[in-house]
């Protein structure tokens, strides 16, 4: 079953690579026509895309009905038991939204800011599992690992964050 779920928004995130391409590449075009400097004009674009392209599959997978319904408050108490295709999943639900988002909003170029807006949205999230009948466990747990990942990917795309003119 999470070989069959994965594997079905594996198919549709590659079958949707050109057109996430081909977005980028028409908001570029539109900015470059509205007078925006080049590298602006690629740079928003691309993060634009990345960060809806990057981040949409795993909220849809975290938000597929499961099997049990419950909440953990406990900090690292799910975490111990958890599988490690799991904590990688985890770490990769608000990873593109790390990575991209300093580049796009300067406001944002900041690992703590980039840690705030993840938890935020992680806990809309993990609201969302507890509230409606999903058949999804809300954990703590789970909006650590989301935020830790945003905030690793923020680490990694660092060096980009500088904004030109």
């Amino acid at each position: 079953m999470i070989a069959g779920r994965y594997g079905s928004v594996g198919l549709v995130v590659l079958a949707l690579l050109p057109i996430a391409a081909l977005a980028a590449w028409v908001l570029a075009r539109g900015r470059l026509r509205a007078g925006l400097a080049q590298a602006t004009a690629w740079r928003t674009a691309v993060a634009e895309v990345g960060i809806v392209y990057g981040t949409a599959p795993w909220v849809w997978l975290t938000m597929e009905p499961g099997s049990k319904d419950g909440v953990n408050f406990s900090l690292l108490r799910d975490l111990v038991g958890m599988p490690p295709y799991q904590v990688v999943g985890n770490l990769l639900v608000f990873a593109a939204f790390g990575f991209f988002a300093p580049l796009r909003f300067p406001a944002l170029a900041s690992v703590p800011r980039v840690l705030a807006a993840a938890a935020v949205g992680s806990l809309v999230i993990e609201t969302l599992q507890y509230v409606l009948p999903m058949g999804r466990v809300s954990s703590v747990d789970d909006v650590l690992l989301n935020s830790a990942g945003a905030g690793l990917a923020a680490l990694a795309s660092r060096r980009w964050w500088r904004h030109p003119g």
